[in-house]
């Protein structure tokens, strides 16, 4: 009864505003107040509320960017608050994986130097604020594994399965996004198919681009894959859960049309085949990735005959013809290629000092704007040898560390690293041809299962 009183008063208060916005603002601030409290109250709500946001909402329809400013970065910034505020609870190590990727973050920002000296402020403002998105990655992976979530009594397993239902979510809207060709959001990459019936734009639910949303349901397909090899009583998720989800999962696959994730997944797989060899029967685990894959074949099949047929065509073309037709078939990235190339053999010094991460599809340093769509040779070029190197050097602490995890004697360890370690092989795969460190709404939810399975490992180990 009495706090019927001040909500009544402030209802008043709220209707007695002048305008929309201030009551809208008025009636938001209870709310807005309630996320604050709910944020501190956790260490780790706040990459709740960022894996939710990064996943389920647009950018803001703002110019700004490629793709507009998103709601996920203001989550991300109060997770940097909360890890100041908790500062004596971080208890960093200096093993491989942490080195490797401080040096490479490193790296990434000092070729800031460079793209600000070759290109103008403007594109080395771009080249600082993609640099920080990835960095966005890196500190939820010394968050979770060494700073204050690494203290908390979190159960992964549950993470797990309310991450595979947002991931759910987002990938059947990307489907039903698809079909119906809903307005794009505030930014999307000029990806199209061409049919008999018309132009549609690539699935991308609610990305910026076609590709990264293969890249992640191939992140869940895998979670699938090595689910289905785990004991009845071990495993995270029911069959039907991870049948409905392997169709879901799959058909989003189909619609982002990204070849190169079909690739990264037959890597994945076989690197899971790899790590089970001898553990469990191939067949039974396999069986639930091929029912998957056909029951998303089946979906697209049903609901967009005209797309699937073009989809089989595509896949069909790029084996037989992959050899006498190579460049059309890889997109034209063989010119890109090429053009990285010859800007190095003309300036050798840019494979020493780079051009700035990020700068070569927004500057003019190869004599036009060039999108290399590969991993490695961008890096190459925008860092320099020492920028490549700790890559690969990172991949291979990554992939070490990863190993490790899945060999420890705590069950939720094993699986984390088991998926992360396969699902990874298959990134090194996708790097030959797409930028896959920009996807930086992504790629903080593969570096969450990495730092769940140190985490679980190390103090598994103790």
């Amino acid at each position: 009864m009495r706090a019927a009183v001040p909500i009544g008063l402030y209802a008043a208060l709220t209707a007695l505003m002048p305008n929309a916005v201030a009551r809208a603002a008025m009636a938001s601030a209870p709310l807005m107040a309630l996320l604050g409290w709910w944020l501190l109250n956790g260490a780790n709500h706040w990459l709740v509320a960022f894996i939710a946001a990064a996943l389920l909402l647009p950018p803001l329809p703002i110019g700004l960017g490629n793709a507009g400013p998103h709601p996920a970065l203001a989550f991300a910034a109060v997770g940097f608050g909360i890890g100041l505020l908790r500062l004596r609870e971080w208890k960093l190590r200096a093993d491989p994986l942490a080195q490797a990727l401080t040096i490479f973050f490193a790296l990434l920002l000092a070729s800031v130097a460079s793209a600000l000296a070759l290109s103008g402020p403007a594109v080395a403002a771009g080249s600082l604020a993609r640099t920080l998105l990835f960095g966005i990655a890196v500190y939820i992976y010394f968050f979770v594994a060494h700073g204050p979530g690494a203290g908390q009594r979190v159960d992964a397993a549950r993470g797990a399965r309310w991450l595979y239902g947002v991931a759910m979510a987002a990938a059947a809207f990307a489907c039903v996004d698809f079909y119906f060709q809903f307005p794009a959001p505030a930014g999307y990459g000029p990806q199209y198919v061409w049919l008999m019936s018309g132009v549609f734009r690539r699935a991308q639910g609610l990305f910026y681009e076609a590709s990264t949303l293969g890249n992640f349901c191939v992140f869940f397909l895998v979670m699938i894959a090595v689910t289905a090899t785990l004991p009845r009583q071990a495993r995270l998720l029911s069959w039907p859960a991870l049948l409905v989800g392997g169709a879901v999962f799959s058909t989003a696959l189909v619609f982002s049309y990204s070849r190169a994730s079909l690739a990264a997944l037959a890597a994945a797989l076989v690197a899971l085949a790899y790590m089970r060899r001898g553990v469990f029967p191939l067949a039974r685990w396999l069986l639930i990735v091929v029912v998957s894959l056909a029951a998303g074949a089946l979906i697209v099949y049903l609901a967009f005959p005209a797309y699937g047929e073009i989809y089989s065509l595509r896949l069909a073309l790029s084996v037989e013809q992959f050899l006498s037709q190579t460049n059309a078939i890889l997109s034209g990235r063989l010119v890109s290629w090429s053009a990285v190339y010859e800007l190095l053999t003309a300036n050798p010094w840019y494979a020493l000092t780079g051009v700035g991460y990020k700068t070569l599809p927004y500057s003019d340093v190869a004599g036009r704007p060039l999108i290399v769509d590969n991993m490695y040779l961008t890096l190459l070029a925008e860092t320099g040898v020492l920028g490549v190197t700790a890559f690969l050097a990172l991949n291979v602490a990554l992939l070490a560390k990863a190993r490790n995890a899945a060999r420890s004697r705590d069950a939720q360890a094993s699986f984390f690293g088991v998926w992360i370690f396969c699902f990874w092989c298959g990134e090194l795969v996708q790097m030959l041809s797409g930028d896959l460190l920009t996807y930086w709404r992504v790629l903080p939810l593969y570096f969450w299962v990495l730092a769940t399975a140190v985490r679980r490992a190390d103090a598994a180990a103790e």
